[in-house]
């Protein structure tokens, strides 16, 4: 997947470049805010201004936080978020946080997702280069089925399922606030 932080403003290309440019692979477990300089220029704006004509800006404001792994600042915006793609993004982080359990209410909450055909497709690709990966996205995307496999990929941090995992996290990450924090218009 091609992301381009660049499509979100220069303001919102700018905190991206702060780690990675939206390419930063998140643990799959809860660590640290990553950069305490994100966190500062985040907090000093709001939703409304970093994404002021985006179809959900608050709901991109917490994928913005969860890309800088900040899990209890993304989880006090995400929680605040009535849509779907607040539970979306509630659940993921509790996913890394990790409560498997709860990850699954929020994902049951989420339902079909419309970014799931292209989050299956990208998952395809992802676990074809990793050889060995026991993770099959099957014919439709299993939200329920990648909790577990993030979980059971967790304590084999050098292994193939663990890699996948992790870069099929970052594609579900662009997905989503792409969908989010992308113009109206567009």
């Amino acid at each position: 997947m091609n992301f381009d932080p660049l499509a979100y403003g220069p303001q919102v290309a700018a905190i991206l470049a702060l780690d990675g440019n939206g390419t930063r692979v998140m643990p799959l477990a809860a660590g640290t805010c990553c950069s305490a300089e994100a966190r500062g220029v985040i907090r000093s704006t709001t939703a409304a201004g970093l994404f002021p004509a985006a179809s959900s800006p608050e709901a991109a404001m917490a994928g913005l936080w969860l890309y800088f792994s900040c899990l209890d600042e993304s989880h006090r915006v995400s929680q605040q978020v009535p849509s779907i793609e607040g539970s979306f993004w509630h659940g993921i982080m509790h996913r890394q946080e990790p409560d498997a359990g709860n990850s699954a209410y929020w994902f049951r909450r989420v339902g079909n997702h419309p970014l799931f055909p292209a989050l299956r497709e990208q998952a395809e690709r992802i676990v074809a280069r990793h050889p060995g990966t026991r993770f099959q996205p099957g014919t439709q995307w299993d939200p329920f089925a990648f909790i577990d496999f993030c979980s059971d990929s967790r304590s084999t941090t050098s292994s193939a399922d663990h890699r996948a995992a992790l870069e099929i996290q970052r594609v579900e990450w662009q997905l989503l606030f792409d969908y989010c924090a992308r113009r109206q218009s567009e």
